[in-house]
């Protein structure tokens, strides 16, 4: 018999399971050649978890990857433009603590650090606004680009906001109408093995036996391959990062010709943070929190107040869907025949869309790596598990980032999150460095980094961060080129900001009538 791998089985639907699908097929049955099928099977009682509404600025390449219109994905998928993330209250939770986490980076990052001639000048402005375009452009709710720029191109860098049920089911169809996968719904009920461990088949109640070569694990929390018929363990990591809980609801506008947010708005309250995305049709408001250090009751508490306290809103109608979750991830990925793929691989807090952006990853990556033959299997399957437990610890170090610079100690909860034993020793490390340097390109090493020095840098000097001026005076002539930087972004600012459309004034007119530029 052929060790050939040539039949992908993905088991789960959503956003994990369709794109991982769609990148599959659009690389080896559209453009390959190889004798390769993907078929997706999915239970037909699962409903999608929806939480990952926020996306990171690979989902661009992504999509134009499998051949999606940008004007189709935004129109169907209630969708927005989101040029980064706006934090509220994070630092003191005073009224006027805010920063941005934008897309864009600093100016001059791939020459200069700009840190140090910032710091020396700090008081004329915030670090973003004096290296970006891009606070000034999510303060006025202005979209990344004009009418006439083309799908997929930007004047600022963006990613979306996306209703992940619709999001779902537009994949679903582009990927069965377009791409060749098969559909199949129904229920597995059992999962056979080879004599030497690899998974041979799947039975399922009604379409009988279901064989393949390899089989991707998108069944959510449930792990059903990987988990639960592999036994591969789960690293908890609740011991650094301490939501386990969410709340969420779908909130209509007041005013449906209102603006809509070019960011996603990150809120901080008592024992955890509130998210709150705008899309077209609505607002996606959630609470993620930690059970041990406030109730479900009193977060449902904190998340109404949040929403009330918005114009015309209230939330007599609205009852919010609980979710559950055990921050961490497996193991390992990939073993033997089997790689997992979304929440069946780990999950973490909403906090800057590093769920979706991690299934973007893993669908690439088995995608651009899948092995020819069984026989190079596990060569493919170490890799890719030494690079994802490198990602999901970067992510990790970032995340807790957000919290060990918090000043907050108002609640418990603000005041664990500093505790030394909960701060991985990898980023304790990178915070005494960055005391005296600050963040620059040498400090992580991998090519695809989810977060580069220049998220770092947004998020340090964003929450008050200082790192300590060298003892000789930066060379003049980059102290120059410093200055001309800054008046550059300066000017350009003025420039953009007077240019660019409203998000829902361009949304809206890419829905109504698109113009050539955003058409298929």
């Amino acid at each position: 018999m052929s060790n050939d791998i040539t039949r992908i089985v993905i088991v789960g639907g959503g956003a994990a399971g369709w794109l991982t699908a769609g990148l599959l097929a659009s690389e080896h049955i559209a453009r390959s050649g190889r004798d390769v099928s993907v078929t997706l099977i999915e239970s037909p009682d699962v409903k999608t978890i929806g939480v990952g509404e926020g996306t990171w600025p690979t989902m661009r390449s992504t999509l134009q990857k499998i051949g999606l219109s940008e004007t189709e994905f935004l129109t169907e998928c209630s969708a927005s433009f989101k040029q980064g993330t706006k934090f509220v209250g994070w630092v003191t939770g005073d009224e006027d603590d805010a920063y941005y986490h934008p897309f864009t980076v600093p100016a001059g990052y791939s020459s200069l650090n700009l840190v140090p001639f910032w710091q020396a000048q700090k008081d004329k402005s915030s670090f973003v606004d004096a290296v970006s375009v891009q606070g000034r452009v999510c303060d006025r709710d202005l979209a990344p680009k004009q009418e006439t720029t083309p799908e997929y191109a930007a004047v600022v860098n963006y990613a979306y906001h996306l209703d992940a049920g619709k999001f779902a089911e537009l994949l679903h169809r582009h990927c069965t109408q377009r791409l060749g996968v098969k559909h199949i719904l129904d229920h597995v009920t059992g999962i056979n093995g080879k004599p030497d461990g690899d998974i041979e088949s799947l039975t399922t109640a009604a379409s009988g036996n279901l064989e393949g070569d390899l089989f991707i694990d998108c069944t959510g929390m449930a792990a059903m391959l990987l988990g639960k018929h592999y036994g591969v363990g789960y690293r908890d990591r609740s011991n650094i990062l301490f939501n386990d809980s969410a709340l969420a609801l779908q909130v209509p506008y007041a005013d449906l010709n209102g603006p809509i947010a070019s960011q996603t708005l990150s809120s901080a309250q008592s024992a955890g943070w509130i998210w709150d995305i705008g899309l077209t049709t609505r607002r996606g408001i959630g609470y993620t929190y930690s059970s041990r250090h406030i109730t479900d009751e009193a977060a449902e508490q904190e998340l109404r107040a949040y929403v009330e306290a918005l114009k015309g809103m209230n939330t007599e109608s609205l009852e919010p869907r609980k979710i559950s979750f055990s921050p961490g991830h497996r193991e390992a990925f990939w073993h033997r025949n089997c790689v997992a793929v979304g929440m069946a691989a780990g999950f973490l807090e909403p906090l800057e869309a590093s769920a979706l952006v991690l299934v973007e990853l893993a669908g690439r990556m088995i995608s651009e790596e899948l092995p020819v033959s069984r026989a190079v299997m596990d060569i493919v399957a170490k890799r890719y598990n030494e690079t994802f437990l490198y990602r999901w610890d970067r992510i990790i170090d970032f995340l807790k980032l957000h919290y060990v610079l918090s000043k907050r100690s108002d609640s418990q909860y603000w005041i664990d999150n500093r505790e030394p034993e909960t701060i991985p020793e990898s980023l304790q490390e990178l915070l005494q460095l960055w005391r005296y340097q600050p963040p620059w390109h040498n400090d992580f090493s991998q090519r695809e980094e989810i977060f580069s020095s220049a998220s770092y840098q947004y998020v340090l000097y964003g929450m008050g961060f200082e790192s300590a001026a060298r003892s000789s005076a930066p060379e003049s002539h980059s102290a120059g080129e410093a200055q001309r930087l800054f008046a550059e972004t300066s000017q350009m600012t003025n420039k953009i900001v007077a240019n660019l459309p409203g998000n829902r004034e361009l949304l809206t007119k890419i829905s109504q009538n698109p113009s050539p530029a955003h058409q298929r």
